[in-house]
């Protein structure tokens, strides 16, 4: 019986570890590398991550620098930047490549909450199917008594109402960080 209830929470967990890196790939004006985690590269023939092939610094508030380990990837790099369209123009000196993150206009940041709360959404969608799964197991086992699985049910209900409530935090403290100027 405590399984149902470790693996929900464990599947709720991981909902909300998801939801947190989809929301760093929403930036709010500042530079920061995870906003080029989706970033691949055509090196010598093979589709790579950038993280595999670069260093990606912060020299500015408002600027990435990705210095390559191999300078013949300078190329490669750049135009994988462009094809990920993450509404970022690279600056390729020779030796490095240096990205300069626009101060976002109020619209810009209004269109960012709606994301954030759209994958606010998204996550609760996931919850409420995780807590499906775990009634659903919980009613196919006749282990289980009539008054256990309604105790069971209502701690997996006790469980996705703190998970509601900790994607609502993620989420408002994301549009705080947004709207911040």
């Amino acid at each position: 019986m405590n399984d149902i209830i470790a693996e929900t929470e464990l599947n709720m967990e991981h909902a909300i570890e998801t939801l947190e890196k989809r929301l760093l790939n929403i930036r709010a004006g500042r530079a920061n590398p995870s906003i080029l985690d989706g970033v691949m590269a055509n090196y010598y023939g093979v589709e790579t991550p950038l993280k595999q092939l670069a260093t990606i610094s912060i020299p500015e508030a408002r600027q990435l620098m990705i210095k390559p380990f191999d300078k013949s990837s300078l190329q490669a790099i750049e135009k994988g930047i462009y094809e990920a369209n993450i509404g970022l123009t690279p600056n390729n000196n020779g030796e490095t490549i240096i990205l300069n993150i626009p101060a976002l206009t109020e619209e810009t940041r209004r269109e960012y909450v709606k994301q954030a709360k759209q994958m606010g959404e998204e996550a609760k969608i996931q919850l409420r199917n995780i807590r499906q799964d775990a009634n659903n197991d919980i009613k196919k086992n006749d282990d289980i008594t009539e008054d256990d699985a309604k105790g069971l049910q209502d701690d997996v209900q006790d469980l996705i109402n703190k998970y509601n409530k900790k994607v609502e935090e993620i989420c408002k403290k994301k549009e705080e960080e947004l709207m911040t100027v």
